[in-house]
């Protein structure tokens, strides 16, 4: 039942970021950074909703869906909150981590693959 509410708050979120960003920082970020942070929303909401249905299977089939929601967990925080940051402070150094998140996507769905 938690990953089931994990994945409620992070659509929430993910919806609440998308909003404030299409209402409060079009006008403010330049045109290649307001496309940065709306890859991270995307990504967000899409691993968000994987999250969603992976918890329902999970609590559903009685099976421990734990790595695999971690790594969904982790692959939002990292690949889009990276984005995020970046469209905010133009830190181009933080587009290295990104890719770390990206890893932690791909495991989550090799994970899914494997045990489901």
């Amino acid at each position: 039942m938690v990953w089931v509410k994990v994945a409620g708050i992070l659509g929430f979120l993910g919806v609440a970021l998308g909003a404030f960003g299409a209402h409060m920082l079009k006008s403010k970020l330049s045109e290649e950074m307001f496309a940065i942070y709306q890859v991270g929303v995307l990504y967000h909401l899409i691993h968000a909703i994987a999250l969603f249905a992976l918890a329902l299977y999970g609590k559903n089939s009685g099976m421990d869906i734990r790595p695999g929601a971690w790594l969904f967990v982790i692959g939002i925080v990292v690949f889009s909150g990276s984005l995020y940051m970046l469209s905010f402070t133009g830190i181009r150094t933080l587009g290295a981590i990104t890719p770390l998140g990206g890893l932690s996507f791909l495991l989550a769905w090799a994970w899914v693959v494997w045990k489901l």
